[in-house]
């Protein structure tokens, strides 16, 4: 029986709009993780906070809300000298996300950057395009094991680093691939650019010869740069669409860290998000449940 998952793909192709969640560590640290801690090890040491926020953002009105797993390959767990416990982590995470999913909700698999640089980039880069692989494979056999219905490989720097990441969840669970990366926005330039040097459409089109599903931006400058990145991948691709913006710029107060758009002021560029062509969307760092909030009351909007 094909894996429920696919049902997102399936409706998002037939026009239907999907809303994602909102960011994890700016709840993580509101709750109290300090900086410089692990958030991952929150979902053996703190489980009860973890699975109020993931249920905070389902009652918000997210139909996919991800695992507290970002961080959660071993290459980056190595940092914190717990690479050991690299499945447990991950399934815990995918477990805790799954007790609290209404019955019509979905639980999306986090695997984001290792922060290890391809061995191209010498004489700093260090990691193969195997290497990248292995951990991924590792990470996603545990959240598929903890009962996700999705990968999300997200904040994806390089394509390297990205490839080998949907390659890794497709070699382990017959589930879907949504893949997303970081753009930088090049003032000088007007334009939008991964740190490799790619343009939206690039991105799409690497992404989904690589085997992804869904592909998109997440994180970056807000969603006034989302709208033009979505529609630069609109253009060369009729597959679902992704977006999941920053609220805005970070500005440091102090020995912490807001940012510039509240919930009204975030969900305003969403009309024209969704007219640029996303069909799941959700908020990044700086966001909440309230922008979540806020953000599906315009989806919902737009599908009366």
């Amino acid at each position: 029986m094909r894996a429920r998952g696919w049902e997102i793909v399936e409706r998002v192709r037939a026009g239907e709009v999907l809303v994602f969640d909102g960011g994890y560590g700016t709840e993580l640290f509101a709750a109290g993780l300090a900086n410089g801690a692990c958030p991952e090890l929150w979902n053996d040491t703190h489980a009860d906070t973890v699975r109020r926020i993931h249920k905070g953002y389902f009652d918000a009105g997210s139909q996919i809300v991800e695992t507290n797993t970002f961080g959660g390959s071993r290459l980056k767990l190595n940092e914190y000298r717990i690479g050991d416990r690299t499945r447990e982590l991950n399934e815990r995470g995918a477990r805790l996300a799954r007790s609290v999913a209404p019955a019509d909700g979905f639980v999306a698999g986090s695997i984001g950057p290792t922060s290890r640089l391809p061995a191209e980039y010498e004489p700093l880069g260090d990691t193969t395009d195997e290497e990248y692989f292995e951990a991924f494979r590792e990470q996603a056999a545990a959240l598929a094991e903890g009962g996700v219905d999705l990968f999300a490989v997200e904040t994806m720097m390089f394509p390297q680093e990205a490839r080998a990441a949907v390659r890794a969840c497709k070699a382990v669970a017959e589930l879907p691939v949504m893949a997303t990366m970081f753009f930088q926005f090049e003032e000088l330039h007007d334009r939008d650019r991964t740190m490799w040097g790619e343009s939206p459409g690039e991105v799409a089109t690497t992404l989904l010869a690589a085997g992804a599903d869904a592909v998109g931006m997440n994180c970056g400058r807000g969603p006034d740069r989302a709208v033009v990145i979505i529609r630069e991948m609109r253009a060369v691709t009729g597959a679902p669409l992704v977006a999941y913006p920053n609220a805005g710029l970070p500005i440091t107060q102090g020995d912490r860290v807001a940012y510039e758009l509240g919930p009204e002021e975030m969900a305003k560029d969403y009309p024209a998000l969704l007219d640029a062509g996303a069909g799941i969307v959700g908020a990044c760092c700086g966001s909440n449940p309230a922008h979540i909030r806020r953000i599906a009351e315009v989806v919902r909007a737009r599908g009366r």
